[in-house]
C-alpha cells in the first residue's frame, strides 16, 4: 500500500475581517496517498483555496497541522520551510503569475535558480520541450495565448521534480480546448511520474481526470 503524502490533523483557519470572526476550515482531517490524483470541489467560499495553501505551507493555520511525507511542516522554521516547499511542492494557480519582463525559459529557470539545483537552463528547457513549448522558449507572456502561459506556470512549477502538485483552479481561465491539454498534462505526470496532485476546481469535467473527489463545505469536509 502507498504511504500517505498528505496528512492534515484538526486543521483550523480564523481570519478577522472588520471585527467578524471567518471560520474558513473548521477541522480537516484529511489523508492522501503517494500517486494520488484528487479533486477538492465545493462552493465559492467553501474552504477550498485556503486548504490548499495551508497544505502547500504558504499560509499558517490557526490550529492543527500538516504533515507532507511524514514532516510536521510547521514545525520548522521559515527558511527551512521554503527550502522544503521548493524541493517538495508546485504550485499552480488560477493566474500564471509569470514575470512579464522575462522569457518563458527564464521564468521556468528560476526555481532552479534559487537553491542552485544543477543547470537550470537544461532543466527549464527540457521542460518546456515536453510540454511542446520548445517554440516559445525565448518569448515573453504577452507574446503567447493564455494556454501557452499556463503551461509555462506547470513547467515552473515542475521543473524541480517535486513529489506533490497543488494547483487551485487551473484551468479557470482556459477554454475547453486547453483545460483539456493541461489536465492530460497533470493525468500524465500522474500515471508516469507517480506524481502525487490535489486540483481544486468547480468543473466536473476537470473533476473526471482525478482519481477520487473530496467535497467541502462551509469550512468542513463532506462525502466523498
Amino acid at each position: 500500500m502507498s504511504s500517505i503524502a498528505i496528512k492534515t490533523e484538526n486543521l483550523k483557519k480564523i481570519y478577522f475581517l472588520e471585527g467578524a470572526q471567518i471560520d474558513a476550515l473548521k477541522g480537516i482531517d484529511l489523508e492522501i496517498y503517494e500517486g494520488e490524483m484528487v479533486a477538492l470541489m465545493g462552493p465559492s467560499g467553501s474552504g477550498k483555496s485556503t486548504l490548499l495553501h495551508l497544505i502547500g505551507g504558504i499560509d499558517i493555520p490557526t490550529e492543527g497541522k500538516v504533515f507532507i511525507h511524514g514532516t510536521d511542516i510547521f514545525s520548522l522554521n521559515e527558511k527551512r520551510l521554503a527550502r522544503f516547499r521548493n524541493e517538495n511542492i508546485g504550485f499552480v494557480f488560477q493566474f500564471h503569475y509569470l514575470l512579464p519582463e522575462f522569457t518563458a525559459l527564464e521564468n521556468v529557470m528560476f526555481p532552479v535558480q534559487i537553491y542552485s539545483k544543477g543547470d537550470a537552463e537544461e532543466k527549464a528547457r527540457e521542460i518546456l520541450e515536453r510540454l511542446g513549448l520548445s517554440h516559445r522558449i525565448n518569448h515573453k507572456p504577452s507574446q503567447m495565448s493564455g494556454g501557452e502561459q499556463q503551461r509555462v506556470a506547470i513547467a515552473r512549477a515542475i521543473v524541480n521534480r517535486p513529489s506533490i502538485i497543488i494547483a487551485d483552479e487551473p484551468t479557470g481561465n482556459l477554454d475547453s480546448r486547453n483545460t483539456e491539454t493541461v489536465m492530460k498534462i497533470f493525468r500524465e505526470m500522474n500515471d508516469k511520474d507517480n506524481v502525487t496532485i490535489i486540483i481544486a476546481t468547480h468543473d466536473k469535467d476537470v473533476a473526471n481526470y482525478c482519481k477520487r473527489t473530496i467535497y467541502l463545505r462551509d469550512g468542513i469536509l463532506v462525502n466523498e
